[in-house]
Parts: structure tokens; sequence; C-alpha cells
């Protein structure tokens, strides 16, 4: 089933579950039934993290044209908040945030769009994140805004000194101070 969230471009897959008395059965990712979804888009590269500790931020990440991605996520064991940032100068949800609680219990997953800054809290310790890109890794293509940017506002649910991050996930700008880097996707 999907959902799309606040705003459009970012929605939520919950694939079924079959079960029986051997366990269960789910096919997660399926590019024929996510076709009109997806728009033709296809994935190049699956990552997989696992982070130890819970309320462990990884983000607010994305990266540069030309090598921006697309990322569909899902989580294979514990839980997080994951969070996308409407960075496009010009598109009416500029600045904007959406988050979506992903567990391995509720099997929901979320696809985030170009043009928008992605980040994850773990909810439990020892989480196991799973994401599809459509586009390679690419270190000059790395990009990143402030977590904690008051313009933007994003309700973590955890005080902000309990966070633990990366030093490097901490130096990134606030919006405001971002160069522009992608554009609003024609109607």
């Amino acid at each position: 089933m999907i959902e799309r969230l606040a705003i459009p471009e970012v929605w939520t897959y919950t694939p079924r579950r079959f079960e029986d008395e051997r366990g269960w059965f789910s096919e997660t990712f399926n590019a024929g039934s996510l076709a009109e979804a997806l728009a033709g888009l296809s994935f190049v590269q699956d990552n997989q993290a696992l982070t130890r500790a819970k309320g462990t931020l990884r983000g607010m990440h994305f990266q540069k044209p030309p090598k921006a991605q697309d990322k569909f996520v899902r989580v294979l064991r514990g839980a997080v908040l994951d969070v996308a940032v409407d960075i496009r100068p010009g598109s009416p949800t500029y600045g904007k945030w959406v988050a979506e609680e992903l567990s391995a219990e509720n099997r929901r997953q979320i696809f985030v769009p170009k043009g928008f800054a992605h980040g994850y809290l773990t909810l439990e310790p020892d989480t196991e994140v799973f994401y599809k890109v459509s586009d390679y890794y690419s270190r000059d293509h790395e990009g990143g805004i402030a977590w904690d940017d008051p313009a933007i506002g994003v309700d973590w649910r955890m005080p902000a000194d309990a966070v633990l991050m990366a030093e490097r996930d901490r130096q990134f700008p606030r919006l405001a101070d971002l160069e522009p880097v992608f554009q609003t996707r024609p109607a």
C-alpha cells in the first residue's frame, strides 16, 4: 500500500506479509508493482547500515547533481524516525519536512526523492537500515544541512543534548546558508 505524505513527492510503502505456521514471507520490493509510483526510476546501489546506540542521528544528507540520489529506505531490525526536508528553492514546500516512523515491525518503507535532505534517528539499539539509491555514491557530491536548523524545526522527539552523531554531520550549514543545488521539478 502506498501512502502520500504531507509533501506528496515523499511517500511510504507497506508491503503485504503472508504468514503461516512457518513464519512469514514479504515481497519488499517489486519494480512492476511500484512502477507508477517510481515513474521509470531504477535503483543502482543497495546500502545497509547498523547503528548500535539508540538516539543516533545519521543526516541530514543529500548528493548534489549530477549525482543526486532518490532513496527507498526500510528498517530490517529496530526502528527509526526517518525525516525528509525539501531543499528545492522555488518549491511550495521548500524548507518543510515530513517524518515517518519506520520499523522492522511496521514494515513501512519511505521514498525520498532527489532534492530532499534525508536523515534518521534510531529509536532502538542495534537498528539496521537498508536502502536503495538511484545513483552511485560520490564523495565529491556529498552535501548536508543542519539537523537542528530552527527555521526548519524538525521534531526529533528527543532532547538535542541526548542525540549522538558524527562530528561532520554537526558541521552542516543551515538551510538559509546552503548554496542552492536543486530546482523544483517541472509540473
